[in-house]
């Protein structure tokens, strides 16, 4: 049986050459929250430097906002030291930050702590910027932004932005959470965890619901719908040159 590790090594190294994330000398500013997904792909991107054909150099950064509930900025510099990493720990009060009458959300924060990992790649002359979204990430998007939104949009694996002079890059797009919970565990690094408490209230977690409830009938479903994003037939969608008199 190939180890868990071996497994999602292969599908980050799929998905960094399917969509050419990383290229040679890039300096990489690897995003780490401080829960399962950003130290999986922090880990592998270490690990992948010793035998990857391509050189590209790692910086570790932790963005420390006011709801980093259980996010102990020492234990994420233990595993920064044991890891053997550049890193970088930037403090942010996002409340400070909110324009009066304005309510703290999930969008909010989000927004702000990427704004200070630009900053940031600006100051270190970084490349790249790496994101832990994995493949649940992106189908759920997907699905939220069709349910909530009306639009067929979702996370892209590698984004170029018009606004900052850097790409972002999701090593983890082809590697499904069950996958990384079960990794997690067998480094004993799941418990490091960073919970905010406007999470629960996102629309994510109703259609997380919904993507257990469609991939507990059929296993395969996660990739095809993944898989539906880059097979559209734009023949049988509804648009304007079709809608018909």
């Amino acid at each position: 049986m190939i180890p868990l590790s071996q497994v999602i090594s292969k599908k980050i190294g799929r998905a960094i050459f399917d969509y050419k994330m990383i290229k040679e000398n890039d300096k990489i500013l690897v995003a780490v929250s401080g829960g399962k997904d950003s130290l999986t792909m922090l880990y592998d991107l270490i690990q992948r430097r010793k035998s990857f054909p391509i050189h590209y150099d790692i910086v570790a950064a932790h963005i420390k906002t006011d709801f980093d509930n259980g996010c102990q900025k020492n234990v994420l510099e233990d595993i920064f030291q044991k890891w053997n990493v550049d890193y970088r720990i930037v403090n942010v009060s996002v409340v400070d930050r909110l324009k009066p009458g304005k309510k703290m959300n999930c969008y909010w924060c989000s927004t702000q702590r990427r704004i200070e990992l630009m900053k940031l790649s600006d100051e270190l002359g970084c490349s790249k910027v790496a994101l832990g979204h994995h493949l649940d990430d992106i189908v759920e998007t997907f699905l939220m932004n069709i349910c909530l939104k009306g639009q067929i949009s979702t996370m892209l694996p590698v984004l170029e932005y018009k606004k900052f002079p850097h790409t972002v890059i999701r090593p983890l797009a082809l590697v499904p959470e069950h996958m990384i919970i079960k990794f997690t565990k067998s480094l004993g690094i799941d418990s490091i965890t960073c919970k905010c408490p406007y999470g629960t209230n996102s629309g994510r977690k109703e259609i997380k619901e919904v993507v257990k409830l469609i991939t507990d009938k059929n296993k395969f479903a996660l990739e095809n719908i993944f898989k539906a994003m880059h097979n559209v037939k734009p023949d049988f969608l509804i648009n304007q040159e079709n809608l018909g008199e």
